[in-house]
């Protein structure tokens, strides 16, 4: 997943509150209309089957045997995905603490405002505690009572690795004696291996996110700008019943940074076009990028992208089950390396890993990167996203997401035949 602009977080955080058509106001008519009016692009998440009760309390069985075989007494967790994996709440962070406690037996606990109780227990689809505090009073005295209570603090407690500081240590201050400990072999353990479930609710993500790509790509003009074209995906994407993630729009020599410039862009003749978009389904995402040239592609561009498209082979086909994640980046690299990139991760060249897991968030562990131990096991899902970048002139990113069955991998979306093909 990209870095996102100030305007696409705005039209993320309007669609996820509901203020669609505050969102969507903000789109130029022209560009809004061309994918609200068509015709083909008609909903097709609504067979998305939300994750159960019953799944979610196997997912809580999971973490409480691997608290058990580590060691703890309890895990905590700030709202973000691990919560929602596990409780099914859709939260935010602010000074305010909300949080849950994985007991290693046992029901979850919820802390939170007591102003925000009701609100909170609008989605808590698990069977569970919910304690409140007030706003005289310290939260983690009431994360510690809990403890207490259910006679957890004398064991250590896991801290989930994304749970900010002034929590842990508060939580330390609250419980003097406590002992706590790194929370990330437990609840990775748990989401990294994605359900059936899981892997539908992304397969229709990624679906949404290649209809949308067919509807922009035939409407994109010359002169457009990365704001224009994010404006078309983000509009497709909602007609056809995903929630926008991100939709990054390179052209022309931005192309050739991963992330993209700030300089003034527009779509010209035999220029790349380079887009790496994605939304939720759910809650679960897709990732996808393609890269396309406005008019005829060059014979340099060409070559680009045939290599990228052999890095992607070469990718899918050393990630196998048992397989250390980092082999697939190392595998991909050689081959660069043999055709005068790099080395390493030297421009020209792929100068960033070559995948990363995906699931409730955009970026999860663990990644296809250099050094990375952790083996491949069914259930684990990745973007597979060899780029070539050549500073001062373009680069090529071709990014599909496959996930790890018991004989090998799958694809999510098929990788395009060729740069006149991008979507086939």
């Amino acid at each position: 997943m990209p870095s996102r602009d100030s305007m696409a977080m705005r039209r993320r955080d309007l669609l996820r509150h509901g203020a669609l058509a505050a969102g969507l106001a903000a789109i130029p008519a022209r560009l809004l209309g061309a994918a609200v009016a068509d015709p083909a692009l008609k909903r097709i998440t609504g067979g998305a089957v939300p994750i159960g009760a019953d799944e979610r309390a196997a997912r809580l069985a999971r973490a409480q045997r691997l608290m058990r075989d580590a060691g703890l007494s309890a895990i905590l967790i700030e709202p973000g995905a691990s919560l929602t994996y596990f409780t099914g709440i859709r939260w935010w962070r602010s000074e305010r603490l909300t949080a849950a406690i994985l007991p290693r037996e046992g029901s979850i606990g919820i802390v939170t405002p007591g102003f925000e109780e009701p609100s909170v227990r609008e989605s808590l689809a698990v069977e569970g505690e919910v304690r409140v505090w007030q706003e005289d009073q310290d939260p983690l005295a009431v994360v510690a009572g809990f403890l207490r209570d259910r006679k957890l603090a004398m064991g250590p407690v896991g801290i989930e690795e994304t749970v900010r500081f002034f929590a842990s240590d508060g939580l330390v201050r609250a419980a003097p004696g406590l002992e706590i400990r790194p929370a990330a072999a437990v609840v990775r353990g748990c989401r990294m291996i994605k359900s059936a479930a899981e892997i539908a609710l992304m397969q229709l993500a990624t679906d949404v996110t290649i209809a949308a790509y067919r509807h922009v790509a035939a409407r994109i003009e010359a002169g457009m700008t990365p704001a224009d074209i994010g404006a078309m995906m983000d509009a497709a994407t909602v007609a056809l019943g995903g929630n926008p993630e991100f939709s990054l729009v390179l052209l022309g020599e931005a192309s050739a940074y991963p992330h993209g410039s700030g300089k003034p862009q527009a779509v010209r003749a035999g220029e790349v076009v380079l887009m790496d978009c994605g939304c939720a389904v759910e809650g679960y995402q897709s990732d996808v990028s393609r890269t396309l040239v406005f008019g005829a592609a060059d014979k340099a561009q060409r070559a680009v992208f045939d290599q990228v498209r052999k890095g992607q082979e070469i990718a899918f086909a050393t990630a196998r089950i048992g397989t250390p994640a980092g082999r697939i980046d190392d595998a991909v690299r050689a081959y660069y390396e043999s055709l005068g990139y790099g080395p390493g991760y030297s421009l020209p060249g792929l100068s960033h890993r070559t995948g990363h897991g995906i699931g409730l968030d955009g970026h999860e562990p663990v990644n296809l990167v250099h050094g990375e131990t952790t083996p491949l096991a069914a259930g684990m899902c990745f973007s597979n996203e060899p780029g070539l970048y050549r500073p001062g002139a373009f680069g090529v990113r071709i990014e599909d997401c496959f996930y790890m069955a018991p004989d090998g991998p799958r694809w999510f979306s098929t990788p395009p035949p060729s740069i006149d093909k991008p979507f086939d």
